[in-house]
């Protein structure tokens, strides 16, 4: 028995392919592809638990409601559950006028037969024929030399379609061949096999045949299928009577990135499931790669405008869950936790309206969410690893207050201890009742009760306030004149504490519109020789919600002596 090797000692390196004059690099995606979608055949095959009827007709409706115009229904020949379904679509009229069914069969006499009695009465059907063609299958699995696979597996097999086809004149045809394994293949051999089949069948400019040139196994860097679409792109005898389609599988993670720089290398078509469903790790997810063409301000004639309704879909189908990380689609692809990349969305938002554009040019975010269903309502969420953006972000959004920006970082502060105290991520909701708390409704030991004011503008201070306010419990009345409502209210509560208080910043805003309009007023203040902090204070009339302020920052401040620590650093 030969010696163990490594890993890395048991697998050949890919043999690039030799295209020195390659254009593809240099070319851009710039209309979508061909569409098929192979979820009831392919993605149905790799399932833990098949498809019973009833998911089969919703994923039929789904990839209909989507807009692909070919689907691969079924293999009829291999499943009778297959076989049923599709003549369930032609005898029960369920499949549009504008819509191709396709269904696969091996190159097999009984098989295609077979496969024809499931189409009989069809309007529009593409029958796709298949057979393997790389060494591997030649050498180990079928013990037949190249001539030998063209000889009796192409041709007799091409001919019966052919044949077939003119049996059922009322059905549309149009035919599909797949070189299975063709990115394992040597080119020479797939270009063989490949003119064969255009030959033998009588392909026209006019009557195209679809050639399918899969990476059934994914086993290369995908400049590497690249390489191989463009050779057969430009080498194949008749390529004005061939649209070559692309059936890229992710077994090394990269079947999007192939398929895409296969359609730059010259690929029609592409042939994939609905977030990727398929055998191994799936076929290239038809989702990911249409929604990445509006990056590029391409429109993939795909409608993926309500994506949580699609994915739901799928998940019922397939009984497999959509990644939560998933592109586009996943719950969490438009959510930042990050404090710095929350915070550049927020300015970005900030920018967007104010400059009034059209054109989508965010930071994280490489599409608008709303055009795929998605409300804004989730893109800044808060953990610990959040900062004051997402903190103040998720107030203004969902609860119309906009705080200032030096009570951004104090506020941050205080959502940051209760994060560290429980570790969770946080709500809007939740990030609110800790505002409410801190804030506004923790009312001791001040609280407001009622004001008067009297104006004088032919004195230096001008407004007189007389004050009703409880203090530990008990009510206390307070006289103070100044400048103006706010320093005539610090004056009349300084002489109740004996301590004198400074603002040092203001900001007010309304919350809502017309007759229910909220005022909300920030006052960042400094008690004593303390720290400065912010007060808030919320009501219909502007100034006593500035009066409410200064009494919330004086709770904070006592809230702060008491515990014997600083609210926030000096």
């Amino acid at each position: 028995m030969p010696m163990l090797k490594q890993p890395n000692q048991k697998y050949a390196a890919f043999k690039p392919v030799a295209l020195p004059d390659r254009t593809w690099p240099n070319k851009t995606i710039t209309k979508p592809p061909v569409w098929l979608a192979t979820d009831l055949r392919d993605g149905n095959q790799a399932l833990i638990e098949p498809m019973d009827v009833e998911r089969k007709k919703k994923m039929f409706a789904l990839n209909v409601a989507v807009g692909i115009k070919e689907i691969e229904v079924g293999f009829p020949s291999a499943s009778q559950t297959d076989f049923d379904f599709v003549r369930h679509l032609i005898e029960g009229n369920k499949i549009p006028d504008d819509v191709w069914i396709q269904v696969l069969s091996p190159s097999r006499e009984q098989f295609i037969e077979r496969t024809f009695e499931s189409l009989k009465g069809a309007k529009r059907a593409i029958f796709h024929l298949y057979h393997a063609v790389a060494p591997v299958m030649r050498n180990v699995v079928f013990g037949m030399s190249q001539d030998q696979i063209v000889n009796e597996l192409t041709i007799p097999h091409v001919k019966q379609v052919r044949e077939l086809m003119k049996k059922y004149p009322e059905t549309e045809w149009r035919f599909e061949f797949s070189p299975e394994m063709f990115s394992n293949t040597e080119l020479e051999f797939s270009k063989r096999v490949v003119d064969t089949v255009v030959d033998v069948y009588g392909a026209t400019p006019q009557n195209k045949v679809i050639i399918n040139l899969p990476t059934t196994v994914e086993n290369a860097t995908p400049n590497c299928y690249a390489d191989q679409i463009e050779w057969m792109h430009r080498n194949v005898a008749k390529r004005d009577c061939i649209l070559i389609s692309l059936h890229p599988h992710n077994d090394r993670g990269t079947g999007t990135a192939a398929a895409e720089l296969a359609l730059m290398a010259g690929a029609d078509r592409v042939e994939g499931c609905l977030f990727g469903s398929g055998e191994r790790t799936g076929n290239v997810d038809i989702v990911n790669l249409a929604l990445n063409m509006y990056s590029q301000g391409v429109h993939p004639n795909l409608d993926f405008s309500d994506i949580d309704e699609v994915k739901k879909t799928v998940e019922y189908c397939n009984q497999l869950p959509v990644p939560a990380r998933h592109p586009y689609a996943g719950d969490l692809v438009y959510t930042s936790f990050s404090g710095s990349h929350q915070d550049a969305i927020k300015k970005a938002f900030a920018a967007r309206e104010t400059n009034n554009t059209q054109l989508w040019d965010m930071p994280y975010l490489p599409i608008d969410p709303m055009d795929v269903g998605r409300s804004y309502e989730a893109i800044i969420r808060v953990n610990s690893q959040s900062g004051k953006g997402g903190i103040s972000y998720l107030l203004q959004n969902e609860y119309g207050v906009d705080l200032p920006r030096r009570m951004q970082i104090e506020f941050s502060q205080v959502v940051q201890r209760v994060m560290d105290d429980t570790g969770k991520e946080m709500t809007a909701d939740d990030i609110w009742n800790i505002f409410d708390s801190e804030y506004i409704s923790g009312g001791a030991p001040y609280k407001y009760v009622a004001h008067k004011l009297a104006e004088d503008s032919s004195k230096p201070e001008a407004v007189e306030v007389h004050a009703e306010v409880v203090i530990d419990g008990d009510t206390h009345r307070a006289r103070g004149v100044g400048n103006g409502p706010i320093d005539a209210f610090v004056a009349a509560i300084a002489s109740e504490l004996h301590a004198p208080v400074k603002v040092m910043d203001y900001h007010e805003h309304a919350i809502g519109q017309g007759a229910n309009a909220t005022a909300i007023t920030y006052i960042e203040m400094r008690v004593g020789d303390g720290p400065s902090l912010h007060g808030v204070g919320m009501d219909s009339n502007i100034v006593t919600a500035s009066f409410k302020a200064i009494l919330s920052g004086l709770n904070r401040d006592a809230k702060r002596v008491k515990a014997g620590v600083a609210v926030t650093a000096k």
